[in-house]
């Protein structure tokens, strides 16, 4: 396992590298190779050492993943100059093709969708705080989805789901809580992921619909406390909405969490005064937490005399919605392109 000192030399080492490699990129064809060697999904030497940052504790994650993304965004502007000098030397017309009086072409731009956009700034935040990243099946077992996080057959929370059932006891997500399950049978603590991704539900209205997006989180290691939940989601949230958003903490109740909470903001288009958005409250649900309830330690064989966690799910679209003033949930799925040009 390597230790943060190598982790920082390899990625000084591999941004030495790109740079000179990059100086020497003159046509297309290098330029999309060095890409693939660099930022590939599956096999980019930048991807593969941060996905290292699981190795580390969770002390020494915050301090990587601040110097890992700054490296990457580096490395990524670099990329992105050399791609247009690049781009106007091999577009460039001869020049008795060219008639300077005519109007200019203008390109269409492309824009990374608000989805997108929330989904990265949600796991940029939780990263710099030293959470990693975890990802499971969409397609799920009842186990992961229901029975493993205190939900059996009878239960009244699964009513509460909507769940799409296919054939041979298996379902599509309604959460992506059982990438929690999954994390905590393959690893002993202490933990501390983010489990952003796809989840579906038998809805669809104003606020709902049968796909959307959702972040778990989840956190465990010896005498972890609600005020270690409360610091960090007050963390999260005054960074995505800003420092000066006013939060409070409910009770709640989930089957998975004991004691569990709901988080609201003060509603952002009243100031709080209350309005048709947070029907006349001045606060807006924002998500649901708890510390992780002792029966789902049982499951996946934690002592709980000796382990405590907390967990909490957020739903993407709505902060999109809040962040970028979006009115209708549909409007995420139907492409219509008066939506996507803005």
């Amino acid at each position: 396992m390597p230790s943060l000192s190598e982790l920082l030399d390899q990625l000084t080492h591999l941004k030495q590298e790109a740079e000179e490699e990059l100086s020497l990129v003159d046509t297309p064809e290098r330029l999309e190779a060095f890409r693939v060697k660099y930022f590939g999904r599956s096999s980019g030497l930048l991807t593969g050492l941060l996905k290292k940052i699981s190795e580390l504790s969770p002390q020494e994650r915050a301090t990587f993943g601040k110097v890992a993304n700054s490296t990457k965004q580096y490395l990524q502007d670099r990329f992105e100059k050399k791609s247009a000098d690049i781009r106007m030397e091999h577009e460039k017309p001869a020049p008795s093709t060219v008639d300077i009086t005519l109007p200019g072409r203008r390109i269409p731009r492309g824009h990374a969708h608000p989805i997108t956009r929330t989904i990265e700034e949600i796991v940029s935040i939780f990263t710099t705080m030293g959470f990693s990243i975890a990802e499971g099946p969409e397609i799920e077992l009842d186990y992961y989805n229901f029975e493993a996080l205190n939900m059996p057959k009878d239960h009244p929370a699964r009513d509460m789901q909507d769940t799409f059932y296919l054939p041979g006891g298996f379902l599509l997500r309604t959460q992506t809580s059982p990438v929690q399950i999954r994390t905590m049978e393959k690893q002993k603590p202490p933990i501390s992921i983010i489990a952003p991704g796809r989840v579906f539900r038998r809805d669809w209205d104003l606020t709902h619909t049968p796909m959307f997006h959702q972040v778990e989180g989840l956190f465990v290691d010896k005498g972890v406390s609600m005020s270690h939940l409360k610091g960090v989601l007050e963390t999260f949230l005054r960074a995505f909405f800003g420092a000066d958003t006013k939060i409070r903490f409910r009770p709640s109740y989930f089957p998975f969490t004991e004691p569990s909470t709901e988080v609201d903001i003060g509603c952002m288009f009243c100031n709080g005064k209350g309005c048709r958005i947070c029907k006349t409250s001045g606060w807006l649900e924002i998500l649901g937490a708890g510390m992780v309830h002792p029966e789902v330690f049982k499951k996946v064989g934690y002592d709980t005399d000796v382990y405590t966690g907390f967990a909490f799910g957020i739903g993407i679209e709505r902060l999109a919605m809040l962040k970028y003033a979006i009115n209708d949930l549909r409007m995420f799925f139907e492409n219509d392109l008066r939506f996507l040009r803005q």
